[in-house]
């Protein structure tokens, strides 16, 4: 018979090594569910891992998407893995990107036509600001009433939805813009725009704050006291707690910050890659941002580097589709395999597996 038997201390070669082996585990499934589709397995996982990269043929405009995409995934998932790591389990980032877009949009387009400067760096703090009320719901309910801040957070994912189709038919829509639902566009609207930095590179402000706040959380975990209280409350509440640690004050600084990062993915993709405030503006960053999280293990360079590899599953996804004919739902399953084989892998970091039989003590 095969067994588990739980290892004496997490095997720290396992913990490295599981992401890599989920990977190589997701190409393979996700070979054969090519296959099924009567499409080629190693052409398609050649189209979505390879070529995005180093086909020249489309890298010019593919390289420079890497960094439009990674960008909303990092900022979003460096905010949930703080949570995350302090066992606080903020699901709705979804709801909290979208409600920092349309409250740090709302503002630009209130000042339109306007060319101040001082419109975008509003638009920031507002869309911040947004995003962390939104988070501030599940943590208030969580402190005051104990509630499961699973459950609310992503029950306020639908909630933000329908905030959001209701001011793109309505409150934000374009009053020039015969009728379609949507906001004017803020690519067209240079106060607040979020253009390229450079030229050709696909940075942005949205792709700057990520790398910068993958720097504040290594900082933050690595090199002062609240990231040690984080990381013991998630090890050992009861130790935390011995500790001195305050939980609702954890709370509150966890969802809160997780709501900011991802208040400000929102807004900046708002202004910038998406341009307006539409029906269908969200597109599950906010979800996918948790397979993020923890294909990067929790950890800062982790997730920069787990954002990268999603960014281009994305981006070759869309390849696919438009070279062979792959439905998207097929593209959507292969990322969730990523979660899928993570989580299975990871199991042989706290467990070995055994044949025989087990031993009658």
């Amino acid at each position: 018979m095969i067994r588990l038997e739980r290892r004496p201390e997490p095997s720290r070669l396992w913990a490295a090594a599981s992401p890599v082996l989920a990977v190589i585990l997701t190409m393979i499934a996700g070979g054969v569910l090519f296959a099924f589709l009567g499409k080629d397995p190693f052409e398609a996982i050649r189209t979505i891992f390879w070529d995005p990269l180093f086909n020249e043929q489309f890298a010019s405009y593919s390289r420079p998407q890497l960094l439009v995409k990674a960008g909303p995934l990092i900022l979003i998932a460096i905010g949930l893995s703080l949570g995350f790591r302090a066992g606080i389990w903020n699901i709705g980032a979804e709801g909290q990107y979208i409600i920092g877009a349309v409250a740090g949009g709302a503002v630009g387009l209130a000042f339109y036509p306007s060319e101040s400067s001082m419109i975008f760096p509003l638009m920031v703090i507002v869309g911040a600001l947004g995003g962390w009320a939104w988070a501030m719901i599940p943590a208030i309910l969580r402190t005051r009433f104990n509630t499961n801040e699973i459950l609310v957070s992503l029950l306020l994912v639908y909630v933000a939805e329908q905030i959001l189709a209701s001011m793109a038919l309505g409150l934000l829509r374009n009053p020039d813009g015969g009728g379609f639902p949507g906001s004017r566009n803020f690519q067209q609207y240079s106060a607040a725009s979020n253009p390229e930095l450079i030229a050709g590179t696909g940075v942005h402000w949205g792709v700057v704050t990520a790398f910068i706040a993958v720097i504040f959380a290594y900082v933050l975990l690595n090199r002062h006291l609240l990231g040690f209280q984080i990381r013991l409350t998630g090890q050992s509440p009861k130790a935390a707690r011995f500790a001195g640690v305050r939980p609702n004050r954890l709370i509150v600084f966890c969802l809160g910050t997780s709501g900011v990062l991802a208040g400000l993915a929102g807004l900046f993709e708002v202004t910038g890659p998406a341009g307006q405030i539409s029906i269908d503006f969200n597109s599950g960053y906010g979800f996918t941002a948790i397979i993020v999280a923890f294909l990067g293990r929790l950890h800062p360079v982790g997730i920069l580097l787990a954002g990268l590899l999603m960014a281009l599953t994305y981006i070759g996804g869309e390849l696919a589709q438009f070279m062979l004919g792959l439905p998207a739902a097929a593209i959507q399953l292969v990322q969730g395999m990523l979660l899928f084989f993570l989580l299975a892998v990871d199991v042989l970091s706290n467990f070995r597996v055994r044949f025989g039989k087990a031993e009658v003590v």
